[in-house]
Formats: C-alpha cells, sequence, structure tokens
C-alpha cells in the first residue's frame, strides 16, 4: 500500500498572486510592501497555532486590530489560496478514482484550514493534516512522524508532494519519499507507476 500525500498551496492550489496580496493591503489601509513582509515574516507561528488570528493579523500589520479586520482579512487570505491548479487537482481526481490512498498535509492555520475544507476538491480527501490543527509545521521532524501514525503506514509507503525543497527534505528524513512539485505535467511522470 502507498499512501500518496500532496502538500496545498503551490502544488494542489496556485501561489497566492501579488494582486491578492495587495487586495488584502488595501483593505486595511496598509502598504503593500510592508504588508507582504509582515504576512510572511510571522507566517510559521500563525501556521503552528502559536498565534491567534488577532495576533497575526496585528504582528503583520504593527497595530491592533478589530474583529471586522481579521474577518475581513481571513475571508481574504482564504479565497487568496483557492484557486485549484488544474492540472495536479485533476491528477488527483484520477487517483481517488483508482481508489488510491491520498492525503493531505499542508502548513496552515486553523481558520485557513477550516476554509480549505470547504473546497470541493480537497474534500474530497479523506485525510487532511494541517499544521494549525496539530500544532506542529512542515519541515519539522514531528509533523511527519505525526502523519505516519496517523496513516497507520510505515514511512516506505508514503509518497510526500511539495513545492518547498525543505519540506520534502524533512519528509525524506523520516523516511517517506519526496517528491518535488514543479508542475503537474512532471508530477503525472512521476507517479505514473503509482496506479
Amino acid at each position: 500500500m502507498t499512501w500518496i500525500v500532496f502538500d496545498y498551496g503551490g502544488v494542489l492550489s496556485l501561489p497566492q498572486s501579488e494582486s491578492d496580496a495587495e487586495a488584502m493591503a488595501r483593505a486595511v489601509d496598509a502598504d503593500p510592501e510592508d504588508f507582504k513582509r509582515g504576512y510572511w515574516e510571522h507566517r510559521l507561528e500563525f501556521d503552528r497555532a502559536s498565534l491567534s488570528p488577532s495576533a497575526y493579523w496585528s504582528a503583520v500589520l504593527g497595530r491592533p486590530v478589530t474583529q471586522t479586520e481579521v474577518a475581513r482579512l481571513v475571508a481574504m487570505d482564504v479565497a487568496s489560496w483557492a484557486y485549484p491548479n488544474e492540472g495536479t487537482v485533476g491528477l488527483l481526481g484520477e487517483l481517488i478514482e483508482a481508489g488510491r490512498d491520498v492525503a493531505l498535509l499542508s502548513n496552515a492555520p486553523v481558520c485557513i484550514g477550516d476554509g480549505l475544507d470547504e473546497l470541493p476538491w480537497i474534500a474530497a480527501i479523506g485525510q487532511r493534516f494541517y499544521s494549525g490543527r496539530m500544532g506542529l509545521v512542515k519541515p519539522d521532524r514531528e509533523i511527519y512522524d505525526e502523519v505516519v501514525r496517523a496513516l497507520d503506514a510505515d514511512p516506505s509507503e508514503i509518497v510526500f508532494i511539495d513545492d518547498r525543497k525543505e519540506n520534502i527534505e524533512g519528509a525524506e528524513r523520516v523516511g517517506m519519499t519526496g517528491v518535488h512539485f514543479t508542475d503537474a505535467t512532471a508530477l503525472r511522470g512521476t507517479l505514473s507507476g503509482a496506479w
């Protein structure tokens, strides 16, 4: 049995666009460059659930935020990650239809994971692991160990696909087979023997 575990952002979805990031900044009257810098500077702690949504967005903006601003930013943030990579999502659908065991492992805060769960191509994945719900993040070893336990699999039975090399290396350190994602066509070729 082989589990095929997908990352989300940049693999199943397109990367966040500049226009979406700038729209979030404009929605709260922030300088777009300062906003983007803050967004990524504090993101891993948000992904780990070390920061609440209010604390995260306050850190991004460098000022206290209102609940209305938090709700708006969370909704816009989810929407910015909701553009499917049609090629990868198509491949995912074929794997599911063929009865393959697939799962999702994403660095995503709880509120983003909740939003992503509503997307039809994500809802089709039975096993979904979000860092915020686990209190762990890639590429730390513990998150991969937890996925291995939850899937009741040997690490050698898990193929992990991610667009970030450090996350692939983290998976390989626990004995998973890592696949560095570049595009859906290359991934299809790599997985061609999987079903």
